[in-house]
């Protein structure tokens, strides 16, 4: 049995179809308060499955109303969970600094699972966030007429999707205040010049492969929800879309598909659009590094755009 397709130390895709990923260190839910959350693990859809995971900031003696953010993972659609010990730390401590509640979602994965696959189980999180929001003693505090979506790498470009759909949506009753995408993975079939220079091409292959993986079998790197310019929306839906905020790191090789991305808003007149640089800094180290300065520092200015919007 060969290998068709590998990220090492990550995942092997098989020639009989069968998938191999190598998960890193993994941390357990903990309903007893430890660095000033607490967090628990919920299952969203046993049929599918889709599940999450809540982290509740420690607020002694407050009844207000918290926002909530709700966040997909990384990982190129193929690889990642909320459970991964880098997430936890980031979304546990960001619940502190935002004084939010989070709610992480573990979505299927490609290739088992192919987009729309994901955007349809992430969306689904809402729905179930809407009809939890009196029976989840966690969400007693949660203010769905704050709600915030953010995810890196290919949680980035979910965040996209679901919130176009959701606005297509007048039935789900949450409102959507801002986006937040950090280090969106996006990509098209024109190579961009960072994609076309010297030294580029191992990268440009991996990506690739994730984005072949992913997308449906029929389509290529144009498909709607790799190139957002091919995804047909309406310029009264761009005139209504939330605050966004684009997170790009100085070192990403796809620091160049975030700038685009925000480029493309800022030119369909979306109402309130920032483009945030990390220098020095390389993709999602956020998750790499959970307690670093730089993530501090994200944790902060994520913190001030939500009280921003």
């Amino acid at each position: 049995m060969s290998i068709l397709a590998e990220a090492p130390g990550f995942f092997q895709v098989f020639s009989d179809g069968s998938v191999k990923r190598f998960a890193p260190e993994i941390a357990t839910a903990s309903q007893e308060s430890a660095g000033g959350y607490k967090s628990k693990d919920v299952i969203i859809d046993p049929s599918k499955p889709i599940t999450g995971r809540i982290f509740l900031p420690d607020i002694p003696g407050s009844c207000t109303l918290l926002p909530v953010i709700v966040y997909f993972h990384g990982g190129g659609f193929c690889i990642g969970s909320t459970t991964w010990l880098g997430y936890h730390h980031f979304l546990g401590d960001l619940s502190v600094v935002s004084e939010s509640i989070v709610l992480s979602i573990d979505y299927r994965l490609a290739p088992e699972h192919r987009l729309p696959i994901a955007y349809d189980d992430c969306y689904s999180s809402l729905e179930w966030l809407c009809s939890q929001v009196t029976n989840e003693p966690w969400f007693k505090q949660a203010d769905l007429s704050h709600v915030f979506l953010s995810g890196d790498s290919a949680g980035g470009n979910i965040v996209h999707q679901v919130t176009i759909k959701a606005m297509r949506n007048n039935a789900l009753h949450v409102k959507i205040k801002g986006l937040l995408l950090i280090h969106p993975y996006f990509g098209s079939e024109e190579r961009t010049e960072r994609e076309r220079a010297d030294g580029a091409a191992g990268y440009v292959a991996m990506n690739d492969m994730f984005w072949r993986l992913s997308i449906p079998d029929w389509s290529n790197r144009d498909y709607f929800g790799c190139n957002f310019k091919k995804q047909e929306v309406f310029e009264a839906e761009w005139r209504e879309f939330p605050a966004v905020v684009v997170y790009v790191a100085g070192l990403d090789f796809l620091k160049e598909r975030g700038m685009l991305y925000a480029e493309f808003l800022q030119m369909k007149e979306v109402k309130k659009v920032k483009l945030v640089e990390t220098e020095r800094e390389n993709h999602v180290f956020h998750v790499f590094y959970p307690k670093s300065e730089a993530t501090r520092l994200l944790q902060r200015q994520m913190s001030e755009f939500m009280k921003d919007n």
